[in-house]
């Protein structure tokens, strides 16, 4: 399969990846971060999946989510008949559970099922046994229940069946994890659960604020957003996948299943603007809890909860998606010294202020204490927004959002009473802003670079008059758009910075495809320059790139024509709200 052939279901902690053909190939119980029970999305079917759909496995005819909700409705035609798959994950009160209701549309459609479970990333072959009827699965410290209205029969390590579904049957087959050495969980009430999973989903989506052209595609991009939070935390992961590759068959294979602050602040910046305060509210208490400490600790990226060891590890078991490895789950980018993510935190954080989201004492406190950190090494290299495994530069997107810090940390005193040394604020701010007019942009070629002293152009960039570091009009930031327009772009899409043979900047062999985002930011300046058509024609090209159920990976890659990278990703859904709005 594709990565555009799988659609999201999840539940606010976990979720998982359902094929075209029925097949769930990704599956992470019980958070997004825990070790997979389903993962032929990376292996092969002997790492576990289940499949269900009408026998011969073809494709779904069609799929589609029930509007405004994250219940996934698949339909196949058959010579005779038509049968749906209903596929959702109810909010869940204790344990989590996949629920899969077959039904008849018409006629009769001989469908058929088949399980594998395999836990700890595909590597554990669990003991199965049979209860009351139902399906037990246990592997160490996980176990799953199949609660089926058939009965399965086992044989190499899978359990099968075929039945009948004619036209107003409706049969519903549940997948409940917990901890193995708890008792069997309470079976959920599958009609009910659907009935209440719809209107939780309706009741959030009715919260949206946005009522430009593009609703569809904003909503589907909400939702989506909605999903990638734990809800018991407040945590925003990434991307509910790992090593899904950049560059097919390539080495480019990250671990997105956790809580970068910059990513989780581009994504409150969507959402709040969209009308909901409630995400920024829970993910400010996350942060809190998170950052909680000196200040020179702080990392880039957490877990859902909070920790902050994530190891990085290659499964060797694991073929790869499409043969790329190596397959690796956590990430040493957490180690890394990325200065921007402080101006990202306070930007977010006073947008969250402005659209009236309360104060709070100890989080001002905690700013204070970034802000310290802030102007003490504001000026040393690093490794930047794109995490480079090359050598530490001074970025030139680094050293924008410092500048962002600081100018945020200026408009909470003045528009919010917030004590603190604005004057000495005021002052490094303008240092930060004639340091980086002098040493990062080139007079030449009118336009700003990627750090200092360099040539190279950087996608970031953009995001220059988006924070407002200089104004959309200025004739150096009107250079840099052009310089990006004419160098950057690939059959139509902008890449995030050149693919150097040396590999001096990411320190990677290999390409990648265009960085979705990076073209969603240039949509967005294109209607702050007022070419609002072209920006239109661009945003409406990248709204063609989402697959027939309204997701996108983080990259497309013009090579093969197809999305790249993890998926759904929070990275390109989130500059796609944004991008619409300034459309709108």
């Amino acid at each position: 399969m594709q990565i555009e052939d799988y659609a999201l279901i999840g539940d606010m902690q976990s979720a998982g990846l359902v094929a075209r053909d029925g097949s769930i190939d990704w599956l992470c119980l019980p958070r997004f971060d825990s070790p997979s029970c389903f993962s032929a999305l990376l292996g092969s079917e002997r790492n576990g999946h289940w499949w269900i759909g009408p026998t011969g496995r073809p494709p779904a005819t069609r799929r589609r989510y029930r509007p405004d909700t994250l219940i996934l409705e698949s339909e196949w035609d058959t010579p005779t008949g038509t049968v749906r798959v209903i596929d959702f994950m109810p909010p869940r009160d204790v344990n989590p559970d996949v629920v899969r209701i077959v039904e008849g549309v018409s006629g009769t459609v001989e469908v058929s099922t088949q399980l594998r479970v395999r836990f700890d990333y595909g590597r554990i072959v669990p003991w199965v046994r049979r209860s009351d009827g139902h399906l037990q699965a246990i592997g160490g410290p996980d176990s799953v229940w199949l609660h089926s209205p058939v009965p399965l029969k086992g044989g190499d390590y899978a359990h099968r069946a075929t039945f009948q579904v004619k036209a107003g049957d409706r049969l519903p087959f549940v997948f409940t994890w917990h901890p193995s050495h708890q008792p069997m969980p309470t079976q959920i009430h599958c009609e009910d659960q659907l009935a209440e999973t719809e209107a939780l989903w309706a009741e959030w989506v009715a919260k949206c604020t946005y009522k430009g052209p593009y609703r569809e595609a904003v909503i589907r991009s909400l939702i989506t957003l909605k999903a990638l939070t734990y809800g018991p935390t407040g945590g925003i992961v990434a991307a509910p996948t790992t090593s899904l590759p950049e560059d097919l068959g390539g080495v480019r294979n990250w671990d997105y299943r956790f809580c970068w602050l910059r990513d989780a602040t581009m994504t409150l910046d969507a959402l709040i603007g969209s009308g909901y305060l409630d995400e920024a509210a829970a993910w400010r208490a996350w942060l809190l809890r998170a950052i909680a400490g000196r200040p020179q600790d702080l990392q880039i990226m957490y877990s859902v909860a909070g920790e902050r060891r994530l190891p990085e590890l290659e499964l060797e078991w694991l073929d790869g998606y499409e043969d790329s490895r190596p397959v690796r789950i956590g990430n040493n980018a957490v180690k890394q010294l990325q200065l921007d993510v402080y101006g990202e935190v306070m930007a977010c954080l006073y947008s969250s202020r402005t659209s009236g989201l309360g104060a709070d004492d100890r989080a001002w406190s905690i700013q204070r204490e970034l802000l310290d950190y802030v102007e003490e090494h504001w000026d040393e290299p690093d490794e930047g927004l794109w995490e480079v495994r090359g050598p530490r530069r001074h970025f030139t997107h680094s050293k924008v959002m410092c500048w962002a810090a600081m100018d945020r940390a200026i408009r909470y005193v003045e528009n919010f009473g917030r004590q603190g040394p604005v004057e000495r604020w005021r002052e490094l701010r303008e240092t930060i802003h004639a340091e980086i007019c002098a040493k990062a942009y080139d007079p030449v070629r009118n336009t700003f670079t990627q750090s200092y002293g360099s040539t190279e152009l950087d996608a970031s960039l953009l995001l220059m008059p988006i924070v407002g570091f200089l104004p959309v009009d200025d004739p150096r930031i009107t250079g840099t758009v052009a310089a990006i327009e004419k160098e950057l772009l690939s059959d139509g899409f902008v890449l995030r910075y050149p693919v150097a043979e040396d590999n001096d900047v990411d320190g990677l062999p290999g390409g990648e495809g265009a960085f979705l985002a990076c073209s969603f930011w240039l949509v967005e300046v294109m209607a702050r320059q007022g070419r609002k058509e072209e920006a239109a024609q661009l945003f409406e090209r990248l709204l063609d790139l989402r697959n027939d159920v309204g997701l996108l990976a983080e990259e497309y890659d013009p090579r093969y024509g197809r999305l790249v990278g993890n998926f759904p990703q929070a990275f390109s859904h989130v500059p796609l709200v944004l991008a619409a709005r300034a459309l709108s």
